[in-house]
């Protein structure tokens, strides 16, 4: 008897709902791979780095980990979550993975400056690198990088728009503020 894959042959995509818009959402059985605003600046190449990442081919279909994906977002739309369980593929350089998964540490509501993100993975002085690194992240409000402001408090960039990033700012802040 021969072993079964644990990974299928390709990639699931599938639009997701939310109330800044549709999300384009892709995954495998375990993972999220990307999430993003359909209207986010260079989505292709985006999916032209996922594809470098994962050369699976990517059907038009749902699995769990987008259905997952699906509820979670509802959830936290509606204020009812605050930390996200579904599984996410974060993949890139070792620096680049260090900010996505120190990004994923700061607090629903809260905010922390590029600088002091350097700080708290040893590069201090790397706030545009940091800055970058936001700006490459494919898993949009999972790995929270709207949450990245500039030191003075103004909101600075965000590739899904800086609309979106206002706007889920006082989301967070508005809910954040219901619990106490």
């Amino acid at each position: 008897m021969s072993a079964t894959a644990v990974f299928p042959d390709y990639l699931c995509r599938q639009m997701l709902t939310t109330p800044l818009g549709a999300m384009l959402a892709i995954a495998d059985d375990n993972e999220l791979s990307l999430l993003e605003f359909r209207t986010r600046k260079d989505l292709d190449g985006q999916l032209k780095t996922l594809g470098l990442i994962d050369s699976r081919p990517i059907v038009d279909e749902s699995n769990a980990v987008l259905r997952l994906a699906q509820q979670e977002l509802d959830a936290y739309f509606g204020g009812d979550l605050t930390n996200f369980s579904v599984r996410l593929k974060i993949k890139g350089s070792p620096f680049r993975e260090s900010v996505w998964r120190e990004l994923t540490r700061i607090p629903y509501g809260e905010t922390v400056s590029y600088q002091e993100l350097g700080r708290r993975i040893a590069a201090p002085k790397a706030c545009r690198a940091i800055g970058s690194a936001n700006g490459h992240n494919r898993i949009a409000i999972m790995i929270p990088c709207h949450r990245v402001i500039r030191a003075d408090g103004s909101t600075g960039g965000y590739a899904g728009g800086i609309n979106h990033k206002q706007w889920l700012l006082g989301h967070e802040s508005r809910f954040r503020e219901k619990r106490g």
